[in-house]
């Protein structure tokens, strides 16, 4: 029941509905602010769903490690590290074939990557050719963490020789 009020002054100070009405605008936008400040108590439906089965999750995990029984799997005892990005920087109608290569080593290995076209935008264009030593013609260009790995044969060598490995735990 209560959480029925809540939608529905929920619904109530988020409608478009009286906000053409000067008095009635300025006592929404307030209502809404001050949700914000208190936390948002007043959501939609699906929102607070989700509260309350976050809430009963926190609650088996509390009762778990206080030793009583739990529904939920145990916490995993060793958190894997967060691997450094990878961004892989190309050129839209240069090397097609080197990126598609790049693309499918990087997948190959389960690395997330990010392809970030430089056509058109000079500074970034400076920007990978002052950082990886090369030339224009050499794009796609692989970046680690920050550093600049190189192509397609350089990344290859990298992932031989196990410094991709040890560029990805950030070392």
């Amino acid at each position: 029941m209560f959480d029925e009020v809540r939608v529905a002054l929920y619904r109530a100070i988020t409608s478009p509905k009286g906000d053409s009405f000067s008095p009635l605008r300025i006592q929404k936008d307030f209502a809404r602010r001050l949700n914000v400040v208190l936390g948002s108590p007043l959501a939609p439906a699906d929102e607070l769903e989700k509260r309350k089965a976050a809430r009963a999750r926190l609650a088996d995990l509390r009762r778990a490690s206080r030793g009583g029984s739990a529904t939920t799997r145990p916490l995993p005892t060793e958190i894997e590290p967060e691997l450094a990005p990878v961004m892989v920087y190309f050129q839209k109608d240069r090397n097609a074939r080197e990126l598609v290569r790049v693309e499918e080593t990087l997948g190959a290995k389960g690395i997330a990557y990010k392809l970030l076209d430089v056509t058109g935008d000079e500074a970034a264009l400076d920007f990978v050719m002052r950082e990886a030593h090369c030339e224009e013609d050499e794009l796609p260009i692989v970046f680690v963490g920050g550093v600049a790995v190189g192509g397609f044969r350089q990344l290859v060598e990298a992932d031989v020789s196990g410094e991709l490995q040890r560029a990805l735990a950030g070392g």
